[in-house]
Order: C-alpha cells, then sequence, then structure tokens
C-alpha cells in the first residue's frame, strides 16, 4: 500500500510537471497546448481512483501495477492543477532579470522559474502522496493490490477477526502518513 502510494505519486509528479507547465498561461507555448494540458487535468481528475484501477486491472491484469498506475493517474490532474496555479504567481520580475542577463530559455527556467516554484511543488507532492495512502488502501478490494486485497480476501472469508486487524493496520498507517505529512509540509513553511 505504501508503495504504490509512493511510487504512484513519484511517477504522478513526473507525468505532471510538464503538463503544469503546458497549462500555466505565463509558460505555455500556445493556445492548443494550452486547451490540450487542460483537458488532461480534467480527465485525470473526474474519473476516481477505484475505476481507474478497475481499467488498468483490464490492461495490466491485478496487481500492484495496476494500482499504481491508477494512483498515478488520478494524481495527475491534482497535482499538475496546483503546479500550473503555483506556475501563474511567480514574479516575471525575477524572469526578467534573468533574461536579461542574456540567458537562453533553459537558463530562464533553471533560475527564474524553478526556484519561485519550488516549494509549491514540494507541498503539493507531500500533500498528494498523504491523500494517495489513503486512496491504496482500498484499491485492493477491486485487486488492484495493497492491504485492501488482504481486506477483501479476510471479509469474503468471514474472518472478523482479522478484518478487525487490517484495519486497525490501516487506520495506523493513514495516521502515521497524515503526521509524516503534516511535519514535512511543517518543514517547508
Amino acid at each position: 500500500t505504501i508503495n504504490i502510494a509512493t511510487l504512484g505519486t513519484a511517477l504522478a509528479v513526473v507525468l505532471s510537471a510538464p503538463v503544469a507547465f503546458l497549462a500555466a498561461r505565463n509558460t505555455t507555448p500556445s493556445r492548443a497546448t494550452y486547451v490540450l494540458a487542460r483537458v488532461v487535468m480534467v480527465v485525470s481528475r473526474s474519473v476516481d481512483t477505484l475505476i481507474w484501477a478497475l481499467i488498468f486491472i483490464l490492461v495490466v491484469g491485478p496487481g500492484s501495477l495496476a494500482g499504481l498506475l491508477a494512483v498515478a493517474v488520478r494524481s495527475i490532474g491534482f497535482v499538475s492543477k496546483l503546479f500550473a496555479e503555483g506556475i501563474e504567481e511567480i514574479d516575471r520580475g525575477q524572469v526578467e532579470a534573468v533574461a536579461a542577463t542574456g540567458a537562453r530559455g533553459p537558463q530562464v527556467f533553471l533560475y527564474g522559474i524553478v526556484p519561485q516554484v519550488r516549494p509549491v511543488f514540494a507541498g503539493v507532492c507531500i500533500y498528494r502522496w498523504d491523500i494517495n495512502v489513503r486512496e491504496s488502501t482500498v484499491l485492493g478490494i477491486v485487486g488492484a493490490g495493497g492491504i485492501g486485497f488482504a481486506l477483501n480476501e479476510a471479509i469474503l472469508g468471514l474472518e472478523w477477526s482479522r478484518v478487525g486487524l487490517i484495519l486497525v493496520i490501516v487506520l495506523g498507517v493513514v495516521v502515521l502518513s497524515e503526521g509524516l505529512s503534516a511535519f514535512l509540509r511543517g518543514r517547508l513553511t
């Protein structure tokens, strides 16, 4: 469950960064790429993680890979939307100052934009990971791996003491992830 959430979040962040830069009005190269990036964000957020899991179970088969892909694809819309909003709020003065030194496109990006959005990116990543830990606990119920799979087996087997133990473990994992997330977000500010 933790691996599904962590790897799914990491994949989502990697895929969300380019979508965010295309979806931010001040960094998109054209209106068409802006619209396309916004469509990707809306489609990703419109479908629940369990539905994405069912889709990926059909594509790659049951197991943790389907859960990881479901978490990642669902997270792209959320992460890229918040990334894009952070990019749109940057100080243009800093970007213009870097460009005035003779810096080219990639250098302006690395020294003018990235330092301004790094705290937003880090906070969003931590927050989404926390959400994904909670979401990944139930993915096993539909066959997408994680502790939800063991929970589903225990429920189907009428093993109520095992169900209770699994629910206590899920609660512990969620509480720990919430605490870790709050601690890390506090360190960023």
